[in-house]
C-alpha cells in the first residue's frame, strides 16, 4: 500500500468498541494522540493521562470540534503512584466502568552507560515501567467486576535490536514484555486478556525533531524491510484490534510492529 492508500484507506470498524471505556497513559502526543483519536472515533469513551496539559486540552477539543463525545483529558504524573491512582479512580466513576487499558506512556531519553546515574536509572524505569504495572493493578477491580477486559501494554522493538544509546529504555521495554506475560495469567481468570505491543521506528512530531536526521532516516530503511515510514496511525489501529472483541482469545502474546526490522 503505498503512502497515499494508506492516508485514504478505509480502515476496520469495531461495534465492540462503541460505548466502551478506554483509559490511555500519555495520550497528548505522538503515539498516544492517535490512539486516543482513534479510540474517539470508534465511538469509545475515552479517558487520558499525560502531564501535557496544552496538548491535552488542544487534543480533547479538535476531536470535539469533529462532532465526536469529547475524550476526556485528565492531569497525571505517572511517576506519583498516589495521583495515578486518584486519577484511575477519577476517571473510572466518570466513565463508569473500564473496558481497555492502553499502558502508552514511555520516554526514550538517550543517556549513554557512563553517564547513567542511581537517579536517572530510577526515573526512567518510574515512567516507562512501574505505571505500566500500576495502571494495571488500578484498573483490575473495575475489569473483574465487568468479567472482561483488555490490557495493551507498549513495550518496544528497542530491546530485541537491540538499541544502543538508551540503556535503562532498553531494559525497560523488555520488562514489559515480561510484566505482560504474568499478567495475562494472573488476570486471565477474570476474562481479562493482557497484550503488548512492540513499535519500531515510528514517525512521530517527537521523534523527528529530535533524531530524526537525514543519517538515521536512511539507517531505519536500510533496516526495515518496507522502505517507508510507519506512522502513529498504523500502531493505533494494531491496538484497536486487541482492544476489540475480534480478538478475544489473544492474550499473553507480544506483536511486532516495525516494517519488518526485526528478524
Amino acid at each position: 500500500m503505498h503512502d497515499a492508500d494508506r492516508k485514504s484507506g478505509q480502515f476496520a470498524i469495531y461495534p465492540s468498541l462503541k460505548g466502551r471505556g478506554v483509559l490511555i497513559t500519555g495520550g497528548a502526543a505522538g503515539i498516544g494522540a492517535s490512539l486516543v483519536t482513534n479510540f474517539t472515533r470508534q465511538g469509545s469513551r475515552v479517558a487520558f493521562f499525560d502531564v501535557q496539559e496544552e496538548a491535552g486540552e488542544r487534543l480533547s477539543s479538535a476531536l470535539a470540534d469533529e462532532g465526536l463525545p469529547a475524550p476526556m483529558y485528565v492531569h497525571c504524573d505517572l511517576t506519583d503512584v498516589a495521583a495515578l491512582r486518584s486519577a484511575v479512580e477519577h476517571a473510572i466513576d466518570l466513565l463508569g466502568t473500564v473496558d481497555v487499558l492502553v499502558n502508552n506512556a514511555g520516554n526514550d531519553q538517550r543517556v549513554s552507560v557512563e553517564d547513567v546515574t542511581p537517579e536517572f536509572w530510577d526515573r526512567s524505569m518510574a515512567i516507562n515501567l512501574r505505571p505500566q504495572f500500576f495502571m494495571a493493578q488500578a484498573a483490575l477491580p473495575a475489569m473483574r467486576a465487568a468479567g472482561r477486559g483488555s490490557i495493551i501494554n507498549m513495550s518496544s522493538i528497542s530491546w530485541m535490536i537491540p538499541s544502543t544509546g538508551v540503556p535503562v529504555y532498553v531494559a525497560a521495554k523488555a520488562a514489559v514484555v515480561g510484566l505482560t506475560r504474568t499478567l495475562a495469567h494472573e488476570f486471565g481468570p477474570h476474562n481479562i486478556r493482557v497484550n503488548a505491543v512492540l513499535p519500531g521506528a515510528v514517525a512521530t512530531e517527537r521523534q523527528k525533531q529530535l533524531w530524526y536526521t537525514p543519517e538515521y532516516v536512511a539507517e531505519i530503511q536500510r533496516n526495515q524491510a518496507l522502505k517507508r515510514q510507519i506512522e502513529p496511525d498504523e500502531v493505533a489501529r494494531l491496538v484497536l484490534f486487541l482492544a476489540a472483541d475480534d480478538s478475544t482469545a489473544i492474550t499473553n502474546q507480544s506483536y511486532v510492529i516495525d516494517a519488518g526490522w526485526v528478524c
